[in-house]
């Protein structure tokens, strides 16, 4: 089911635009190149719809969002749209500060998104105008939303964007309107290293880029990668290892994933 969008990425090596924060850049260059992708980091307003005209696709990450960033995020998104390429939002903090909340609802307005993702206080604070993020991590009370509301809340957000939405935890939820993906790959461990959030919107942004015409499908897919990517890394481990090894470990097996690993350890349900 999965296997042919990890090869679609790595035979067409798209170049994925990522405007995204400086706490976690060379992560998601090094994601976006260990999956088969290619990254291009610009985020001054004067370059950014030139250099989205060359790239397959682009992810916007609020992350370390500044005044520098938020036109060029605009600019960039415009972009994208006129061009017909995947734009993928990631409301890293939404929901912590009037800034990133006002930004990421404006950007809704402005720009097509065609994938949104965010743990479940993020989606909730967009969808909703309420969550209880914890700084940029989802607080404990959102976490435990039993499943179904999260795949009822996905749905509705999905149609009231127009986007593909993916809500990420425990169990990760992939929606569009009508369907959704439910699935329960990944390690706790995952948390312990900053930026595997932002890794994972920048391997969707590959994804998509690559799938541009199946991008509920591609989303999914990039999802259960990361997830499987996540627990082959602690498979790694030894008592010796920490999360710097981790991050090696996960970086490695996001580069030596292999279409049958990902079938075979694939742990997913459509409803």
């Amino acid at each position: 089911m999965f296997s042919p969008f990890l090869e679609r990425v790595r035979t067409r090596a798209p170049l994925v635009h990522a405007i995204t924060n400086y706490v976690t850049v060379n992560d998601c260059a090094n994601a976006l190149l260990a999956c088969g992708a290619s990254p291009i980091m610009a985020d001054d307003p004067g370059e950014v719809a030139e250099i989205t005209q060359g790239c397959g696709g682009l992810v916007l990450n609020l992350g370390t969002l500044h005044q520098h960033t938020i036109p060029a995020m605009v600019s960039a998104g415009q972009t994208a749209n006129t061009l017909g390429h995947p734009v993928v939002l990631d409301p890293v903090g939404v929901g912590a500060s009037a800034l990133r909340t006002d930004t990421a609802h404006m950007l809704l307005e402005t720009v097509a998104f065609s994938v949104i993702r965010g743990n479940i206080s993020e989606v909730k604070a967009l969808a909703l105008g309420r969550g209880c993020a914890h700084g940029v991590d989802a607080s404990g009370a959102d976490a435990e939303d039993p499943l179904e509301e999260t795949i009822a809340l996905a749905r509705a957000f999905a149609r009231h964007t127009g986007a593909v939405v993916a809500v990420t935890g425990a169990t990760d939820v992939v929606a569009d309107a009508s369907h959704a993906y439910c699935i329960r790959n990944g390690h706790p461990f995952l948390s312990r290293v900053t930026g595997t959030g932002c890794m994972l919107s920048a391997l969707i942004g590959a994804y998509v880029s690559a799938s541009p015409g199946q991008v509920l499908e591609a989303t999914a897919a990039a999802v259960c990668a990361m997830g499987v990517c996540g627990e082959l890394a602690f498979a790694r481990m030894t008592p010796q290892d920490g999360n710097g090894s981790y991050q090696t470990y996960l970086l490695d097996a996001l580069c030596t994933l292999t279409g049958e690993n990902l079938e075979e350890n694939a742990d997913y349900e459509v409803r």
